[in-house]
């Protein structure tokens, strides 16, 4: 039975969000239409003045994102994406980057969790030598569009259900498991591993962290530190 490793993707490999940069491409692309910025602009603007919050912000290119994904081909999504993943597949954290790697060289099983869409997840997770990825699945109609549903949505909402079965599907063990966060909606996975690192921890995470005594690493320009 191997050791598992899990890891959030956005914020935590990644230094932004797959699906923020993945709905600007789309824009760019002139698959979704550019009056889709208006959907989220407002949040952005208050969120880079630091007068609103993040969550506000990505809760708002969720919607647009999911309002206007409906109808588009499949293979234009996986094109697009296979674009913006060259591009920007090395905008990585130096920590979390070289720990999937020295983690691999263990012979961890490398399981990544997202809120982001599969279909960009794969492909961005498959570079760093992730076993096996979650994220949200967008269903296809007949014609091969999207419909603008999600598949499961129950499943991928919360993350301690996915590792439970992955754990079993895969043959895994949690013992000297590690898991790695940045928000509170890492908790329920971090919680069930071994040894859990909080990685540039939002505000409710640092809170909930220090509590139990997790261990926090903070990545700043070229610093890599730990929080007591």
């Amino acid at each position: 039975m191997k050791r598992v490793a899990i890891f959030d993707v956005d914020g935590t490999i990644f230094r932004s969000s797959l699906l923020i940069e993945l709905v600007e491409a789309l824009i760019e692309a002139k698959i979704f239409p550019i009056n889709c910025r208006r959907g989220y602009q407002k949040e952005l603007e208050s969120w880079l003045n630091r007068e609103g919050s993040y969550e506000d912000y990505i809760s708002a290119v969720i919607n647009i994102f999911t309002k206007n994904i409906k109808g588009v081909y499949y293979g234009d999504f996986i094109e697009i994406g296979k674009i913006l993943i060259k591009q920007k597949q090395k905008r990585v954290y130096r920590f979390t980057r070289d720990l999937i790697a020295q983690l691999k060289k263990k012979e961890y099983f490398l399981l990544a969790i997202s809120q982001s869409p599969k279909g960009i997840l794969d492909n961005f997770c498959a570079k760093l030598g992730f076993d096996k990825v979650y994220g949200r699945f967008y269903e296809l109609g007949p014609d091969d569009k999207f419909t603008g549903q999600v598949t499961d949505e129950h499943l991928i909402s919360n993350k301690a259900n996915i590792v439970k079965r992955a754990i079993e599907k895969e043959n895994l063990t949690l013992k000297g498991s590690i898991a790695v966060g940045d928000t509170e909606d890492d908790i329920p996975m971090l919680e069930i591993a071994e040894k859990v690192i909080c990685f540039n921890p939002n505000q409710k995470l640092l809170r909930y962290a220090k509590i139990n005594n997790w261990p926090i690493v903070v990545e700043r320009k070229d610093v890599i530190y730990e929080i007591d």
